[in-house]
């Protein structure tokens, strides 16, 4: 049994969907979170973390708006490195205070390169921040550049921003990240999906206002540090079959045949489960040795291969 796993956390992690967002909360929710993470460490895992942001970058990208004429606003790369530090600093610290000096623990602020080519900068497509009504849509669109969609027709606010979501081709800090683990500490890096970043000609790096999936990101990441093991958590038991209908069922175990086949099929949205299923898929075909979809309150049983969807090559 491999004993590396790229731990990929969800958005139900760190802030709960009926939650404001406060300190408390998500330090809460972080603690239960790290409870698990821990009992992996403990039963001899190297592991890799990575995370989620939403919520976390949306809060930052209005409070930029409304204090701009305060402060100068940041560009949306740099407040996802604000939200690597934040969301790092709290499962780091909460993991220290349930492992005390077991095991090094450590947040990397980390780059993951992508093509400034990528067709979806052309076609931008992934929602950020607040809702806008069309007034304050077309204003910000001719003083910024921004693009925008009616994303809640009938609303009183029905725009929003979008920006590109192009995939992710390297981890900048991916050596670094590979001895530390190496060296016995947990690493948690890449959070949000990382900051994207481009090379330019002179082969400088230059952020971009982007947002990388954070599975896919993630996926990479595992590939990078040559994790065994990719165990995506979320808020759902596992990868289902007719999702939504009355013949949903959940996936115990699936080939990548069959991965790829229900994928082809269109059983898992685009919006929420296919990136997830699409990470394990290339997982898989990049040689780690399982992947596993599973609700954060099974993290334990689903490393051991007793809960979640596990995906195996045959």
């Amino acid at each position: 049994m491999g004993r590396r796993v790229l731990i990929a956390l969800g958005g139900n992690a760190i802030k709960q969907p009926d939650e404001w967002g406060t300190y408390e909360e998500q330090m809460r929710n972080v603690y239960n979170t790290c409870r698990q993470i821990a009992e992996i460490a403990r039963k001899g895992y190297e592991i890799v973390i990575t995370h989620g942001n939403g919520p976390q970058v949306g809060n930052l990208a209005i409070q930029q708006e409304q204090a701009q004429h305060l402060v100068p606003p940041q560009p949306l790369h740099v407040l996802g490195a604000m939200t690597q530090g934040q969301i790092g600093y709290m499962i780091q610290q909460a993991l220290r205070n349930i492992l005390g000096d077991e095991k090094p623990i450590v947040t990397i602020v980390t780059q993951v390169l992508v093509d400034r080519n990528d067709p979806d900068f052309q076609d931008p497509h992934k929602p950020i921040g607040p809702f806008y009504t069309e007034e304050e849509a077309k204003k910000l669109e001719e003083e910024k550049g921004w693009r925008f969609r009616l994303v809640r027709p009938g609303a009183d606010k029905p725009w929003r921003r979008v920006v590109p979501s192009p995939q992710p081709l390297g981890i900048v800090e991916a050596p670094a990240i590979k001895r530390m683990v190496e060296g016995g500490a947990i690493v948690i890096a890449s959070g949000g999906g990382g900051i994207p970043v481009v090379r330019g000609e002179d082969g400088k790096l230059e952020g971009v206002d982007a947002v990388i999936d954070k599975d896919l990101a993630g996926e990479k990441l595992a590939e990078e540090v040559e994790a065994d093991i990719l165990l995506i958590l979320t808020d759902v038991e596992g990868a289902m079959l007719d999702y939504g209908k009355p013949t949903q069922r959940l996936i115990r175990r699936m080939t990548l045949e069959e991965a790829k086949a229900y994928m082809a099929e269109g059983q898992f949205p685009p919006g929420s489960m296919g990136p997830k299923v699409e990470a394990c898929i290339r997982f898989l075909e990049h040689g780690g040795e399982r992947a596993i979809i599973a609700s954060l309150n099974q993290a334990v049983e689903a490393i051991e291969g007793k809960a979640g969807t596990q995906v195996v090559r045959g």
